[in-house]
């Protein structure tokens, strides 16, 4: 028990002692856009709904959720989500998060598979939160989330250390186009802090393969990846899955630059892919035709580029995106993120 507690502690003064990528800090978000948050998506017993997919909460949810209370320096919110996670979706055997629940269902958990970026978007939040707010208990069960994620998600594949979408199903075992992974599962910030808690070198190791792969994918006309990759050969389109940047995809520039990658060239090739107009609009693309076959005008997920444009280039953020209405779960956290990332790291922009 000694030990565990000096474990611990270790890893608080490292994490207060960190800066950089990997290091939010609490009170980035303003109190009263995440109340607008948690009054439209955060439901009773403390799981995020999102009201644009059934209303269903899922891990990547309830790791937003948790992120973004942590954010607002929110402890009473953020122990609310967090109960709700621990006793709902933290089923498994192997400590990692099933990854969807049904309001509907009974029971609620229909598929016990993870979904990676939930559990390690989790095990963040609960790590930062542990250490700005003093709770030990937080840090031991992020410690417990990060080893588990290392030791069934994070693989070497022909030299190259990738992260596995699921415990189940995405391997070279399950599909013959595997190993099949999903680059916007690669939460770049966080890795940092899970090498904190779970000392490993794969964890730099998996940073710097996922920004290689976001230089080396660069699929049809719009050079840009699709939500699903195959890498049993050159990387290329997943078997089974749409053809597509899409939702999931939309965030990977996002991740980047909260992640610390301001590579101008980079950030301009995913702006240019998914632009819909010369207005600032973006959109879904067609990988094999290269065009945007769903325009997206929620602020959310238009602030993306915004935001590229002000790193790289010293733009101001336009207005509307820097007014939060929330309307559907997925662009209102993006938008939340977005604006929290600026505010503590380009207030010039604002």
């Amino acid at each position: 028990m000694r030990k565990h507690f000096a474990a611990v502690a270790a890893f608080l003064l490292a994490l207060a002692c960190s800066t950089g990528p990997g290091h939010a800090q609490a009170g980035a978000l303003p109190t009263e856009m995440w109340a607008a948050y948690k009054a439209k998506f955060l439901d009773g017993s403390g799981r995020i709904v999102d009201n644009g997919n059934g209303n269903v909460s899922h891990t990547e949810g309830q790791g937003y959720g948790l992120l973004l209370a942590y954010l607002a320096n929110d402890p009473e919110g953020f122990e609310q989500i967090w109960s709700f996670t621990r006793t709902e979706l933290l089923v498994r055997d192997d400590g990692l998060a099933a990854w969807r629940w049904e309001p509907d269902a009974s029971p609620h958990v229909t598929d016990v598979n993870n979904a990676s970026d939930g559990d390690i978007l989790i095990a963040y939040a609960l790590a930062l939160a542990g250490s700005h707010w003093n709770k030990p208990v937080y840090v031991t069960e992020a410690s417990s989330i990060a080893k588990s994620v290392l030791r069934n998600l994070v693989v070497t594949w022909r030299g190259r250390t990738i992260l596995l979408p699921a415990a189940e199903g995405f391997d070279q075992k399950h599909r013959d186009d595997g190993p099949v992974i999903n680059p916007s599962y690669w939460v770049f910030e966080a890795f940092p802090v899970l090498a904190l808690l779970a000392p490993s070198e794969k964890w730099s190791e998996l940073s710097d393969e996922g920004l290689r792969l976001m230089h080396d994918v660069q699929l049809g006309p719009s050079r840009l990846p699709s939500e699903w990759v195959s890498l049993a050969t050159a990387p290329k389109l997943a078997a089974g899955f749409p053809a597509e940047y899409g939702y999931n995809a939309l965030r990977i520039p996002l991740y980047l630059m909260r992640g610390g990658v301001t590579e101008k060239a980079l950030l301009d090739r995913f702006s240019r892919g998914w632009s819909a107009d010369d207005t600032g609009g973006v959109g879904i693309v067609d990988i094999p035709g290269g065009r945007v076959k769903e325009r997206l005008d929620d602020p959310g997920y238009q602030i993306i580029n915004h935001i590229a444009a002000c790193i790289t280039d010293g733009t101001k953020l336009g207005t509307a995106v820097q007014q939060f209405n929330p309307v559907l779960y997925y662009p209102s956290t993006l938008q939340l993120l977005g604006l929290a990332f600026v505010r503590e790291n380009y207030p010039q922009c604002l």
